[in-house]
């Protein structure tokens, strides 16, 4: 019997190397890992992908090759490419005989935006409208939908693994980092969690996850301090946390991500959903094991902490996607 084929995009990405071990050590598929940079693709096949192939978001030459034959798409796609990734949808939608199930890399909040439905009514900043990145987490799941494609949504919290990417020198040299979350507690989610989950959903198919969307989360919502205090205890030096005002972070990322940040000050994103527990039949893994245990993938997650980082300091990350 020939195995389907699922395309993994963004394959080198935290949660996509996950996958690409994961279900290249189930046998069911045939996994095919996109990569961008050509340094990448080896790499990808020694965490067990079957074929590599060159995929970009930007450039529609390489879409025919990647999705030749295939009947799965695990779809994530960095915020800033979300011009791409709504040509893409479309793109799956002229396949729609062939392309049996979309796993859509999504957000907590994408659909009701959180606080509301009302798209213009920001829950606690005044004169702005819902988060920004939120909506376009939201087009990201609606535009494979309106394709009439099979689509499971993975709307996931904050990732543990992005928590502290901008601090890492602070961190390193100095033992302490910055932000404006303080002493609200969100539920971080591991990534290695959300390819689990996700290879869950796609091992078991659209027949029982077809439009169906779950709220990944960590297994407890924590404080700044009590992350220091594992983050502390996994490197064997002590951390601090020190607070930031949202306008000195603003400053430093731009308003798309502040907006972003004020929701996760206002504890939208405390709750701890059972979402993961009922796909995979255990508790998502908690911070301190994240940092110190090994993923699929063979990192720990304190060994991420120090690799590439979309987000810089003093840059607008955003400020093109923004006019999307």
């Amino acid at each position: 019997m020939t195995k389907q084929t699922v395309l993994i995009t963004s394959a080198t990405g935290r949660i996509g190397k996950e996958l690409v071990a994961r279900l290249g050590a189930v046998g069911k598929f045939n996994v095919r890992a996109c990569y961008f940079s050509d340094d990448k693709a080896q790499s990808l096949l020694s965490l067990g992908a079957h074929e590599v192939v060159k995929f970009d978001l930007s450039d529609p030459a390489t879409w025919d090759q990647a999705l030749d034959s295939v009947s799965a798409v695990y779809s994530a796609s960095l915020d800033p490419m979300l011009k791409g990734h709504l040509a893409f949808c479309k793109e799956l939608g002229h396949r729609s005989d062939q392309i049996k199930h979309v796993v859509r890399v999504s957000c907590m909040g994408a659909d009701t935006n959180t606080a509301a439905y009302i798209a213009d009514q920001h829950a606690s900043r005044a004169g702005a409208g819902i988060p920004l990145m939120l909506q376009h987490y939201w087009w990201g799941e609606k535009a494979l939908i309106d394709e009439g494609l099979n689509v499971t949504a993975l709307r996931n919290n904050f990732f543990m693994n992005h928590l502290l990417k901008t601090d890492c020198e602070t961190i390193d040299r100095e033992g302490w980092f910055s932000n404006p979350l303080g002493y609200v507690r969100n539920s971080f989610v591991a990534t290695r969690d959300i390819a689990e989950a996700a290879a869950v959903v796609l091992i078991e198919g659209p027949e029982r996850h077809a439009n169906k969307f779950y709220d990944l989360t960590g297994p407890v919502p924590q404080s700044m301090s009590e992350i220091a205090e594992d983050l502390g205890r996994a490197m064997g030096k002590t951390i601090e946390y020190r607070a930031q005002s949202m306008v000195d972070f603003e400053a430093d990322f731009g308003a798309t991500r502040a907006e972003f940040f004020e929701y996760l000050t206002n504890g939208f994103y405390t709750r701890c959903s059972p979402d993961f527990y009922n796909l995979t039949g255990r508790a998502p893994t908690s911070y301190y094991e994240y940092l110190t245990t090994k993923g699929a993938s063979g990192e720990t997650g304190l060994e991420e902490l120090w690799q590439g980082n979309l987000w810089k300091k003093g840059e607008d990350a955003m400020k093109d996607a923004a006019k999307a």
